[in-house]
């Protein structure tokens, strides 16, 4: 059975519920997964065949700095070859973030899922929250 791990990072709440919500859509389609913010502990991303990462959009369109950035440049090296699922909110910008994340995520060899990452401006509404429960069933299906 394949084992998922969905790390993320959220200042604000937003990100946090996106995961959430990507875990319900996990759960629904019957995977076992783990749902990890970074900043409470266990940060090992070599343990799962699959992995959906989530941050938001900082500063000038980066992921966050303080936290998330490191962990992400440490998991770069054990991503090549899994399947990999992006995911963040933003509040201004064009998603460059994401595109920039989505070609670090290639650039490792990992196998970016539908190629591009969900991405959810501000707080995410009910349709957003679907739209994430549907990344996790689909993710699921990958």
């Amino acid at each position: 059975m394949k084992k998922v791990g969905v790390f993320y990072w959220s200042g604000s709440g937003n990100t946090e519920a996106m995961a959430n919500a990507v875990g319900e859509g996990l759960s629904k389609a019957g995977v076992e997964f783990d749902l990890i913010n970074i900043s409470d502990g266990l940060k090992d991303v070599k343990e799962y065949e699959m992995l959906m990462f989530g941050c938001p959009s900082m500063g000038m369109e980066v992921l966050e700095e303080a936290e998330f950035e490191p962990f992400f440049e440490e998991a770069e090296k054990s991503i090549s070859g899994k399947k990999v699922a992006l995911f963040g909110s933003y509040g201004w910008g064009d998603g460059e973030w994401m595109r920039n994340w989505q070609d670090r995520v290639e650039s490792a060899n990992a196998d970016l899922f539908n190629g591009e990452g969900l991405i959810v401006n501000e707080t995410p509404d009910d349709e957003a929250l679907l739209n994430c429960e549907e990344l996790g069933k689909s993710f699921a299906q990958y």
